[in-house]
């Protein structure tokens, strides 16, 4: 088992590389070349600019049990597809039972803002967030660890 982290705009590298550090599992972060990450702990590999790039990378690198941390659930079934366990930034972990809504909100979204509509953008990120975000990892690695 490894952890990759679509590392893009993703708030909770810190703590998904302690977690891995603390628990000796092998860990990597896949990012643009617009945002490139360092940690100690973690492997990071950069990858050009194009359109999902990184997320490609990561899906033909991802093995049956790895587990994802990202936010786009285009990525995210992908990687179930894999049989990878896929969890978000808010410690929701992505499955097949709810990434068919998931992916149907994001097309509706879409089609919304293409004809001019607005959407809220998410609000400020809080400590009680990557909380929730550190239990739900640990829970995960607890479960696949078995």
């Amino acid at each position: 088992m490894k952890i990759m982290i679509d590392a893009d705009g993703c708030p909770v590298v810190d703590i998904t590389v302690r977690l891995s550090r603390e628990r000796q599992i092998e860990c990597f972060i896949l990012c643009d070349t617009s945002h490139v990450l360092e940690k100690d702990g973690a492997t990071t590999l950069t990858f050009s600019k194009g359109a999902d790039s990184v997320d490609f990378e990561l899906v033909n690198r991802v093995s049956p049990g790895d587990i994802v941390v990202t936010q786009d659930y285009g990525l995210a079934a992908m990687c179930l597809a894999k049989n990878a366990l896929v969890i978000n930034q808010d410690g929701m972990e992505y499955t097949a039972d709810n990434i068919d809504a998931l992916l149907l909100a994001r097309h509706t979204s879409k089609k919304i803002r293409s004809s001019g509509g607005r959407l809220k953008g998410p609000k400020k990120r809080s400590a009680v967030q990557d909380e929730r975000f550190r239990t739900a990892l640990t829970a995960l690695l607890d479960r696949n660890a078995r």
